[in-house]
């Protein structure tokens, strides 16, 4: 899923798949028209073969484009940022069980 930011929103129960992950990477960075010419394409799956072998690895990341790159890079960054807390800090909400007793049931997972 994509937000206004342009952040991938991943989770535990839904993750992309690398194929799910490329293609929306793959479309995203397309312009208006070459978009159109990818959906009168008879199949999304007819790629190169380059591409049905590349996986996520850092070689393969290294080899996006700069456009990819940089949806990766801000996607990261604005997940980092919704952390409110360090390690250490909810490593103390759990351990203190009244603090913990008051987390929404979502939080407690």
């Amino acid at each position: 899923m994509v937000g206004e930011e342009g952040a991938f929103v991943l989770g535990w129960d839904e993750v992309l798949t690398e194929e799910e992950l490329s293609v929306t990477l793959k479309v995203l960075s397309m312009s208006e028209e070459e978009f159109k010419e990818y959906k009168e394409q008879d199949g999304w799956e007819d790629d190169s073969e380059e591409e049905e072998n590349s996986t996520l690895s850092n070689e393969a990341l290294s080899r996006l484009k700069t456009p990819c790159k940089k949806l990766l890079h801000d996607s990261v960054l604005l997940t980092l940022e919704s952390y409110r807390s360090d390690l250490k800090a909810d490593q103390d909400l759990l351990s203190n069980k009244e603090a913990y007793e008051k987390l929404s049931r979502r939080e407690q997972q």
